[in-house]
C-alpha cells in the first residue's frame, strides 16, 4: 500500500507541475501559434478611420524604416529576413516585398539614413549602402559595430538615428530580472557610425523596443517592458522620457511608480531613480513607438504617441495585442487610451501589433509579426 502511495506521489508531483506551467503559458501558446488573421471589419478605431491591408506577405514583420520613393524597410526577428515593401501605383497598397537579406540574427531593427539601410542582428549593427537602388539585387550587409553583446534573451533591438546624427541601440538586460552583467546590459545606447564603442545615454531599462525623438524638443522617449512573475497587474509597462544623458529609470531595483523589486531591490529608494512619463498596460509588452508627424489626423493626435502593444504572454487573462495613444502636452504624457483594437478575441489573439510608422501623406502603417502583415490606417472624416 505504502509503495503504491509513494508511485502515486510520483505520478501527481510532475503532472501537479505540468498543469501550473500550462496554465501560465497557454496565453503564450495560444497567441504564437498561427489563427486566421482579422479581418478588417473586426478592428475597432475611432469614428472617422480606416484600417485596409497594405501588404499582406512579410512574414514576422517586425520594426519599419521609411525609405526613398514611400519604400519601407522591414525587419523580422524569428524569419531572419529583411524586407522592402513597395507600393509602384501610389494605390495604399504594396505592389511588391523584396528580400533583401536572410539568415541573420533577429534582424528586428532597421534604420535608414543617407542610402543606406542599417540592420541590427543582436550583437551586430549591419549597413546595406546604396539600398534602393536594385530592390531586386541588393548589396550585402556590411559590419558597421560588433560591439553589443550576443545574448539572445531580450537580444532584438529597435534602431533609429537621433537628432544628433548617431544611431541609437538599446540593449535589454539578458533575462527576466537580474543584476545586469556588462556594462551595455539594461542601458540605451548611442553609436557614431564614425567609429568608436557605444555610448551610454540611459541606464535602468530592461528592455526597450521601441522608441522616437520628440519632433518639437529633440529628446528621446521610449517604452520599456516590465518584468515578470510579479502577479497579472504587475508592474505596469512604461513610456519614459530622457531628459539628460545618463539617466536611470530603475531596472532592477524598481518598475513603474515605486514598485521596489522583491528580488533585487538591495535597499534602494525608488526615489533615485526616473519614474515612468507614464504607466501603460502591465504586461501589454508596449514595443515600436512614434510621434505623430502627419497633419491627416485630427489635431488631437498631432504631436502625441502611437505605441504597438505586442499582447500579454503571462497573464491569466491576456491584454494588449492592439494600438495606443498616448497624448504629450508640453513635455508631458496627458493620457494613455485604446486607439485600434480587435486582435483579440477572448484568450486568442489574431495579430500582434510590433511597430508603427507614419507615412509621407499622414497614414499610419501598422505591423504585424503574427499575421505577417502590415495595415494602413487613414483617416477619411467624421462622414
Amino acid at each position: 500500500m505504502r509503495r503504491s502511495r509513494a508511485w502515486l506521489t510520483l505520478l501527481l508531483i510532475p503532472l501537479a507541475a505540468l498543469i501550473v506551467v500550462g496554465c501560465v503559458y497557454s496565453g503564450y501558446f495560444a497567441n504564437m501559434l498561427p489563427t486566421a488573421a482579422a479581418e478588417m471589419s473586426e478592428i475597432a478605431l475611432p469614428p472617422g478611420f480606416r484600417i485596409a491591408v497594405y501588404a499582406a506577405e512579410v512574414p514576422n514583420a517586425r520594426q519599419m524604416a521609411l525609405g526613398p520613393g514611400g519604400v519601407v524597410f522591414v525587419g523580422s526577428r524569428s524569419e531572419g529576413k529583411v524586407y522592402a515593401v513597395v507600393d509602384r501605383d501610389g494605390d495604399n497598397r504594396a505592389d511588391h516585398v523584396f528580400v533583401l537579406a536572410s539568415g541573420l540574427n533577429q534582424p528586428s531593427g532597421v534604420a535608414f539614413r543617407d542610402g543606406a539601410l542599417y540592420v541590427a542582428a543582436v550583437s551586430r549593427v549591419l549597413r546595406l549602402r546604396d539600398v534602393a537602388r536594385d530592390l531586386a539585387h541588393p548589396p550585402k550587409p556590411e559590419v558597421v559595430s560588433d560591439a553589443f553583446p550576443s545574448d539572445a534573451h531580450h537580444g532584438w533591438k529597435f534602431i533609429a538615428f537621433g537628432p544628433d546624427g548617431r544611431l541609437y541601440v538599446p540593449v535589454g538586460a539578458p533575462c527576466n530580472i537580474c543584476t545586469p552583467p556588462g556594462p551595455l546590459h539594461a542601458t540605451i545606447t548611442r553609436l557614431d557610425l564614425a567609429g568608436g564603442r557605444p555610448e551610454v545615454v540611459a541606464r535602468g531599462v530592461r528592455n526597450s523596443v521601441g522608441f522616437d525623438f520628440d519632433p518639437a524638443s529633440g529628446e528621446l522617449w521610449f517604452t520599456d517592458n516590465g518584468r515578470d512573475y510579479l502577479g497579472d497587474d504587475s508592474p505596469p509597462d512604461e513610456l519614459n522620457h530622457l531628459t539628460k544623458v545618463g539617466e536611470h529609470f530603475g531596472f532592477p531595483f524598481c518598475h513603474g511608480n515605486g514598485i521596489r523589486d522583491p528580488e533585487l531591490n538591495a535597499g534602494r529608494a525608488c526615489g533615485e531613480f526616473t519614474p515612468p512619463a507614464r504607466e501603460l498596460g502591465p504586461h501589454v509588452a508596449a514595443i515600436g513607438m512614434r510621434f505623430y508627424t502627419g497633419r491627416m489626423f485630427p489635431e488631437k493626435y498631432r504631436g502625441g504617441v502611437f505605441i504597438a502593444e505586442h499582447g500579454s504572454w503571462n497573464r491569466s487573462t491576456p491584454i494588449g495585442y492592439r494600438v495606443s495613444f498616448v497624448k504629450i502636452e508640453n513635455g508631458r504624457a496627458t493620457s494613455y487610451e485604446p486607439f485600434a483594437s480587435g486582435w483579440l478575441k477572448g484568450s486568442v489573439s489574431s495579430g500582434r501589433p510590433a511597430d508603427v510608422l507614419v507615412m509621407p501623406d499622414g497614414a499610419l502603417l501598422v505591423s504585424d509579426d503574427k499575421a505577417g502583415r502590415i495595415y494602413r490606417i487613414s483617416y477619411a472624416g467624421n462622414g
